[in-house]
C-alpha cells in the first residue's frame, strides 16, 4: 500500500475513533432526571415541572430531559424528600412546611400570619431574601432552585362553620407532617392529626378527622370538598412550595448545565403562577357550586394573637428572628 494511502487510512481511523469517543462522552453525560410531585397530573406544579423539562431538553439539544412522577407515584412528600436527599430522586416539589423538618430556617416561611398578602409573599421570594434562602440549602443535601405559589391555606371541616376560636376548639384537624403545623393548630385549641396528604380523604370519609387546612385547589382537586362542607377563609398561612434538586445530581452537572437548570426553574415558577391563578378561581367556583358554605366573616385578630407563643419560640433563634423582621419590613 502506498505511503500516502496508509496515512489517509490512519487519519480516517483516528477521525472515526475521535467521533466515537465524542459520542460516548456525550451519551455518558446525557441523563433522564426523575422529578417527584404528590399532586395530580393536571396540577399547576406538575405542569410547571413539565414546562421546565421542555426548556431543559430544548436548551441541551435533547441531551437532558425530566420525567415527572406525579400523584404520589414515588411516595408521599416526607418519603420523597428523604429519597431526594439520598440522591434516588433528582428533583422534588414540596411545601416549605415539610422541608422545614430538615432545614429549620424554612419554618420561618411557614409561620402563620407572616405574609400580609400573596403580593407581599411574592415580593419577598422574588427578591434578595428569596435568593438567600434558596442558596442556603446545600449543607442539607439539596439545591434550592425556585419557589412556586401555594395560595393561602384556610380551615375546612364537616362539623360547623368556623368564625371564631370558640368554633375551632376540639375539632380534629389534619395537618402536614410538621411540628410547626401541629403547634399552630394546637395553639388555636384544635387537635392536630398528622397525616400524609394522600390519606386525608380517607380520614374525612371515615370520620378519623373533622377537617383539615389547605388552599382552594387542593381542597377541590382531592375531593375533600365533597366531605367537608364548611370552608373558613382564615388564610392563616401563605407558605410557598419550593423546587429542590438533589445535591448529588447537581454535582454531576457541568457549570453550563447548572445555569440552564436554574434559568429553566425560575421560568417554570412564573409559568406556574399563571396556571395557579386560573385553577384557584375555578376551584372556588366549583366548591361554591357544590354547596360548600364559605365563611368570610371571621374575626382574625384572636387567631393572630393565639400565635404569639409560636413567634416567641421561633425568635429564640437569632437567625430566624432576623429573617422574620426582614420579611415584615418588605413593602
Amino acid at each position: 500500500m502506498p505511503v500516502s494511502s496508509r496515512a489517509d487510512l490512519s487519519r480516517t481511523v483516528m477521525f472515526v475513533v475521535a467521533l466515537c469517543l465524542t459520542a460516548a462522552a456525550t451519551a455518558a453525560h446525557a441523563r433522564e432526571f426523575r422529578a417527584a410531585d404528590t399532586q395530580n397530573e393536571d396540577y399547576p406544579t406538575v405542569q410547571a415541572l413539565r414546562f421546565m423539562g421542555h426548556l431543559i431538553s430544548e436548551r441541551t439539544g435533547g441531551r437532558h430531559h425530566i420525567k415527572v412522577f406525579h400523584s404520589r407515584q414515588l411516595g408521599e412528600e416526607k418519603e420523597t424528600l428523604a429519597q431526594t436527599r439520598a440522591g434516588a430522586i433528582d428533583l422534588n416539589r414540596t411545601n416549605v412546611a415539610l422541608i422545614g423538618n430538615v432545614i429549620p430556617s424554612m419554618n420561618v416561611l411557614a409561620m402563620p400570619f407572616l405574609f400580609r398578602s400573596i403580593e407581599h409573599m411574592q415580593k419577598v421570594l422574588d427578591g434578595p431574601i428569596g435568593k438567600e434562602i434558596l442558596d442556603s440549602f446545600e449543607p442539607y443535601g439539596f439545591v434550592g432552585l425556585a419557589f412556586y405559589d401555594s395560595g393561602a391555606r384556610s380551615i375546612y371541616n364537616n362539623v360547623h362553620p368556623v368564625r371564631s376560636l370558640a368554633d375551632i376548639r376540639g375539632l380534629r384537624l389534619r395537618v402536614q407532617q410538621s411540628e410547626l403545623m401541629s403547634e399552630m393548630i394546637r395553639s388555636l385549641g384544635a387537635e392536630p392529626v398528622e397525616l400524609p396528604y394522600g390519606q386525608v380523604l380517607t380520614g374525612l370519609v371515615t370520620k378519623l378527622i373533622d377537617g383539615a387546612e389547605n388552599n382552594w385547589p387542593s381542597f377541590v382537586t382531592t375531593g375533600h370538598y365533597k366531605h367537608a362542607g364548611y370552608y373558613s377563609l382564615t388564610e392563616h398561612t401563605m407558605s410557598p412550595e419550593v423546587l429542590v434538586m438533589s445535591h448529588k445530581a447537581w454535582m454531576m452537572l457541568s457549570a453550563e448545565d447548572r445555569k440552564i437548570f436554574r434559568e429553566a426553574a425560575l421560568r417554570s415558577g412564573q409559568f406556574m403562577r399563571e396556571k395557579w391563578r386560573d385553577l384557584e378561581e375555578q376551584s372556588r367556583k366549583q366548591a361554591e357550586g357544590a354547596g360548600v358554605v364559605i365563611v368570610t366573616d371571621i374575626d382574625r385578630k384572636p387567631f393572630e394573637a393565639a400565635m404569639a407563643g409560636l413567634y416567641v419560640k421561633a425568635q429564640r433563634d437569632p437567625a430566624a428572628a432576623q429573617l422574620i423582621e426582614r420579611i415584615r419590613k418588605v413593602e
